[in-house]
């Protein structure tokens, strides 16, 4: 018998062990065994054995909440070192006062390693109420606890010790991956290289995302239900503390080091059972380290943060912010002018001047022709005697962000900024005089105009209702600009056909430009489109909430009497079937272009299914509703048909089938229902499609095969993926990274939807090339049934091919 296969009911046998251990304590005369758990005083936490849901035959000693429904573990001894095969494992207490992880054949998987000053008889562990495991001799002295060794996750009351005497102390490493606790890419730790100031996300060895310098005490709040958490930045002494606590009476709470690279503030809610994410970072598209370039900050002031410049720069590329900002005037040795800039976090590599008041780090700057800028903190908690942090710096500023509230930047500009300044009272106070004078023409015009504003309220209140946005009292449920419908007249000329981009059964698109400056894609429905009142609130509502840079931008809506149109950003390369379906365009998608649209879409649909505050189900993923903007990166389009599922809902059903025959997954197409999985199965399709160059919708072209995912499992199978590939690009493409994008898209594409894998699993398998792949079932082959048949009242409604206008194209 194979020794792998007949593990997995061993380990089953041992978890349903009756009598087993359940005391909160673990002494040297009782090991604990698989199925053996310690419950902490009152039963919020429990220690023992378990296994991953994707990783039967691996074990690890952890801890987890023991009260809630979903097992959740927030600390794991031997992570890195699983016991693989049935050999009697268990955790004990030496002689020597150690906790061991070891099994009958002597083998040690983890060891707590004390110093030999703790070696003493009679030793035990206690798993306490915070969820803190504690070795402790008789005499009541604690020699080791798991809060000084946490794997991806700080508790309330932790003390995570980050750094001692400038050294990197502790670090968080966060799960490689869903189901898989070994140590991933992505750690917290402090920066070497700051003198203990700041924190940093790394992704391997680069940074990811900063945490902004400390000043004495640096403190993050968030509030949820009533309840508050706070994340706290403590130097004392030589050492560097990071703590979480929250307010009394609060539900479970905890701080995430998540294997996407974010730090997520979670809070368990009893009524839906499922954590809630209170607050993330990074949590904006120019949050990551550098997005914004050389002298270029992310403003969080704003309702959605952009890439801004310093004041006295300006950018450098404007299609490119991550290019940065440059000067508007040169530098030169002695132009001692500063501007101050607050509430920023200030940017990165600088120098720590110590012992400096904020006086003697001005002259500290302003003496030193290569200091660019300055900042100051009082550091006045302070044991290590310096309680001043001035810091400096002599290259490009990068990594900034403008908050509601931070520290002041000072930054070094040239005179002629600072003449400008000079010369503002001056330039005010005629203007002033200038006003006075207007002031009654401004009243007359006003008056007139009161009318006016009124109907555009009134309009507006129409627009609201007509979305189902407004509450019984209307009150607003959502905040999206409308356009006027005469502000389109004058963007599109009227409805030209030199500015048509394109057309389809819902209607056409026009190329305008809004406000004289802002080039945009309007869709103008047509009076008797498939798309009626309900797809269009529907994807006027759902895309307002959206914000991904993979996701296609709404700008705007409009309701005119029976018009309805809604306003798109512009996206000069249309859509992507327009260059892979096309003989003379598809060899401009070489492979590097085509992989990046294919990691692109996958992020914007887990972005869809996992990572927005909705879980929405696109319903219509296909070539042509992937559009690309100037530098040929993906964004998905036409919300249209997309569901929002709520809760704990994983499935739906309808009577109204709508999408594109192909790209529609089995259960959808048959039955009408629909999960994450029925998107899961169209992005399989897309990515079928984007490595051979061939229509789903076009099985001609196949000789001998159904359909283009029969043929590609057939290839898969006999290891001839290579005959797949699109002629035009087969010759510059590296082989195994299209093998594996085959491989996961015949994952995506089986017909059973409990075999596809999530998105975030499939976003994994893209970007890890080390992730195994499971085997792809053989597919079976289903016919479509006529898009023309069966148009009765009782009959299922199928969309037809093709027909939902979804390219934004450009010209």
């Amino acid at each position: 018998m194979d020794m792998g296969m007949a593990y997995i009911p061993i380990f089953i046998l041992l978890f349903l062990i009756s009598g087993c251990q359940s005391a909160d304590r673990l002494t040297q005369e009782k090991p604990l065994l698989p199925g053996d758990v310690l419950i902490s005083n009152g039963g919020d936490f429990a220690l023992g054995f378990f296994s991953p849901t994707n990783s039967s035959n691996s074990l690890y000693i952890g801890i987890w909440y023991h009260s809630i429904s979903e097992q959740t573990v927030v600390w794991i001894a031997n992570r890195d070192n699983p016991i693989t095969t049935p050999s009697s494992p268990k955790l004990a207490i030496t002689n020597n006062s150690e906790l061991v992880l070891s099994d009958s054949k002597g083998r040690t998987f983890w060891t707590t390693k004390n110093s030999a000053i703790a070696r003493e008889a009679g030793a035990f562990a206690v798993i306490h109420s915070t969820g803190n495991f504690v070795l402790r001799l008789p005499k009541g002295m604690d020699i080791w606890q798991s809060f000084d060794h946490p794997t991806d996750t700080i508790l309330p009351t932790m003390s995570f010790l980050l750094s001692y005497k400038a050294q990197v102390a502790g670090r968080l490493v966060a799960w490689k991956g869903p189901g898989d606790p070994s140590s991933g890419d992505i750690s917290y730790s402090i920066d070497p290289t700051s003198n203990n100031l700041q924190a940093v996300i790394w992704n391997g060895s680069l940074p990811y995302y900063r945490s902004g310098v400390v000043n004495d005490v640096s403190v993050s709040g968030f509030t949820y239900h009533g309840n508050a958490l706070y994340q706290t930045v403590v130097i004392t002494g030589d050492k560097m503390y990071d703590t979480v606590t929250v307010s009394t009476g609060s539900p479970y709470t905890r701080l995430l080091l998540h294997y996407t690279g974010k730090m997520r503030g979670l809070s368990w809610n009893s009524t839906t059972s499922s954590w809630a994410t209170i607050a993330e970072a990074p949590n904006a598209d120019c949050d990551p380290y550098t997005s914004c370039g050389p002298f270029g900050y992310c403003d969080h002031t704003e309702a959605i943060p952009i890439c801004r410049c310093l004041d006295g720069f300006e950018l450098v590329d404007r299609l490119n912010f991550s290019r940065g900002c440059r000067r508007m005037e040169v530098l030169r040795c002695g132009m001692n002018y500063f501007t101050t800039m607050p509430n920023m976090k200030v940017p990165d590599m600088f120098l720590h001047i110590r012992n400096k008041s904020f006086d003697q780090c001005v002259a500290e700057c302003t003496r030193n022709c290569s200091c660019i800028a300055y900042a100051y903190a009082s550091l006045s908690a302070s044991t290590t005697g310096d309680t001043s942090r001035c810091l400096v710096w002599t290259r490009d500023l990068i990594d900034m962000e403008k908050f509601s509230f931070a520290e002041n930047l000072y930054i070094r500009i040239g005179r002629s900024s600072v003449q400008n300044k000079s010369k503002l009272p001056k330039i005010l106070l005629p203007t002033i005089a200038c006003l006075l004078l207007f002031t009654f023409t401004v009243l007359v015009w006003k008056c007139k105009s009161r009318g006016k504003q009124q109907k555009k309220k009134v309009q507006n209140r129409m627009m609201l209702e007509y979305l189902g946005s407004t509450d019984e009292a209307g009150n607003k449920n959502i905040e999206f600009p409308f356009v006027s419908f005469n502000d389109i007249i004058a963007a599109t000329d009227n409805f030209s056909d030199s500015n048509m981009l394109g057309k389809g059964g819902f209607g056409k698109v026009y190329k305008g430009m809004l406000d004289g400056t802002k080039e945009v894609a309007i869709k103008r429905l047509s009076k008797n489109s498939g798309q009626g009142t309900e797809e269009f609130r529907n994807e006027v509502v759902l895309i307002a909430k959206l914000q991904h840079k993979n996701l296609v931008k709404l700008l705007g809506c409009c309701i005119h009497e029976d018009e309805k149109l809604l306003v798109y950003e512009y996206l000069p390369n249309k859509s992507l079937d327009y260059f892979l379906f096309d003989c003379t365009r598809k060899s401009m998608l070489q492979w590097p272009t085509r992989f990046n649209i294919i990691q692109g879409v996958a992020r914007g649909i887990m972005y869809l299914h996992q990572d927005s505050r909705l879980t929405i189900i696109h319903r219509d993923l296909k070539a042509s509703n992937i559009l690309l903007d100037k530098e040929m990166s993906p964004k998905i389009s036409d919300f249209g048909m997309a569901r929002i599922f709520c809760g704990d809902q994983h499935q739906a059903n309808t009577n109204r089938v709508v999408g594109t025959y192909g790209y529609m997954s089995p259960e959808y197409a048959m039955e009408g229902a629909f999960s994450v999985k029925s998107d899961t199965y169209s992005f399989g399709v897309l990515l079928l499609e984007i490595v051979s160059g061939l229509k789903i919708s076009s099985p001609h072209l196949i000789m001998d095969f159904p359909n283009l995912i029969v043929y590609a499992w057939n290839l898969w199978k006999d290891g001839k993926t290579e005959d797949l590939v699109d002629p035009s690009v087969k010759e510059n493409c590296p082989s195994d990274e299209i093998s594996r994008c085959i491989h996961i898209a015949l994952l995506c594409a089986q017909d059973s939807p409990n075999c596809r894998p999530l998105m975030s699993s499939v976003v994994l398998m893209l970007e890890s090339k080390t992730t195994p792949l499971p085997i792809p079932l053989q597919p079976v082959y289903f016919a479509h049934r006529d898009a023309e048949h069966g148009r009765g009242s009782d009959d299922k409604v199928l969309s037809m091919n093709d027909m939902s206008l979804t390219a934004l194209e450009g010209r």
